[in-house]
């Protein structure tokens, strides 16, 4: 086949799509639910406060140093600086700081944010959808969402994709889902043999439900108490007493053999690993390494700064995500006043936790500027591993 035979039969078939169909029948027919319910990653993050600090945590230390608008040079575009104070003036009045920390921490927690644009085209009427009304998303047999339906609770509509801005973080392989920090926890496995493991959420659950009924048994053990040769009249007034008596302060007298004894668990059963697996489980399922600082013992400095390192590139890696979403709706409110969002570049810049380290060429820079003066410059020079002498003043010698 010649060149241009193949360049016409690659055209045709870009033109034509994809032949192949990504989803099986039955998606395409009744639409794909999250592979946990949204119901329960609610529940989970209500109920337990280790996923709410961690959520807190991610979410403070994506968005808690704020962010800042940024746009090309005057020089690329005239009207640039007009594009910012529009986009400027939009985050004022939407309050983009305080639902950028919801959107965030809804974000880390579960993987998915909704977004719908109440009037077609007009970016200031966006606001975020429950996540528990979401019951399915609908895609064609290309992976194209088709609609977004909600549950019958919420009046069950079919919500068009050009109105729904649908944040989907670590979507996995075929699912139009994200995923968050909780569903790892709420995600049963089938066995080989049938059988099902239960959840790690679920295990920690059941573990934190016995927890009381242990401590109440070696606190107040089960007990028999024997009365040797009494008659069953004895033992039915013994048995209203001892079941009347208070927990604590009782003091009996009796003149024939009795005898008590404790029903104890052995002492000797020990569940310490059991619990510090699920513990650990639990801990390493939340993606932060401040939780394992502050609640377990052995990190040396080194090995914590390493920890943390590697958990500022995961933040760096959602705040970049987050970014292109925020300045999708941002290129939406320029073109509506009129300006090439192209052109425009309006960015967000996320503020550093901590403020930039000035480099050498900062130094000389300033300097050409005659922003410092010689003896600030020779002063910071020092800093940099700069030999520096003093100038002896040129003394003159009376004539």
């Amino acid at each position: 086949m010649s060149k241009v035979a193949r360049w016409i039969s690659e055209a045709v078939r870009r033109l034509r799509g994809p032949q192949g169909s990504l989803l099986p029948a039955w998606t395409r027919a009744y639409g794909e639910v999250a592979p946990v319910s949204f119901e329960d990653l609610v529940a989970v993050y209500d109920a337990f406060p280790r996923v709410q600090t961690a959520v807190e945590y991610w979410t403070m230390a994506i968005v808690g140093p704020g962010v800042y608008t940024s746009c090309a040079s005057e020089e690329d575009y005239g009207d640039a600086n007009h594009a910012k104070d529009v986009v400027d003036h939009f985050n004022k009045k939407v309050d983009l700081d305080s639902i950028l920390l919801d959107w965030v921490r809804r974000l880390c927690a579960y993987g998915n944010l909704f977004l719908e644009l109440v009037t077609p085209d007009n970016p200031q009427t966006l606001s975020m959808i429950p996540l528990v009304s979401i019951e399915k998303i609908i895609r064609d047999p290309n992976g194209t969402v088709t609609g977004y339906k909600q549950t019958s609770a919420y009046g069950g509509k079919t919500l068009s994709p050009e109105s729904i801005d649908h944040w989907a973080w670590n979507v996995k392989e075929g699912n139009p889902f994200g995923t968050g920090l909780i569903e790892p926890l709420c995600r049963k496995y089938r066995l080989s043999d049938g059988d099902t493991r239960t959840s790690i959420i679920d295990g920690i659950a059941r573990f934190q439900a016995v927890m009381p009924d242990i401590f109440e048994k070696y606190a107040g053990p089960n007990e028999l108490w024997v009365f040797e040769q009494a008659s069953d009249d004895q033992i039915a007034i013994y048995s209203s007493t001892i079941r009347n008596m208070p927990k604590k302060g009782a003091r009996f007298v009796y003149n024939k053999p009795a005898e008590v004894k404790a029903v104890q668990l052995d002492p000797r059963t020990q569940f310490q690993a059991y619990v510090e697996y699920y513990d650990d489980e639990f801990t390493l399922a939340l993606q932060i390494p401040l939780l394992r600082l502050f609640l377990k013992p052995g990190y040396t400095e080194a090995s914590a700064n390493v920890a943390l390192e590697i958990w500022q590139g995961k933040i760096m890696a959602k705040q970049r995500f987050i970014k292109r979403q925020i300045e999708k709706i941002w290129d939406l409110v320029v073109d509506q006043a009129g300006y090439d969002p192209l052109k425009a570049e309006v960015r967000l810049n996320w503020n550093p936790l901590k403020p930039p380290t000035p480099e050498m060429v900062d130094l000389l820079k300033a300097a050409e500027l005659g922003v410092i003066r010689a003896d600030e410059f020779r002063k910071n020079a020092l800093k940099f591993g700069w030999e520096l002498w003093e100038v002896e003043a040129e003394q003159t010698q009376p004539v």
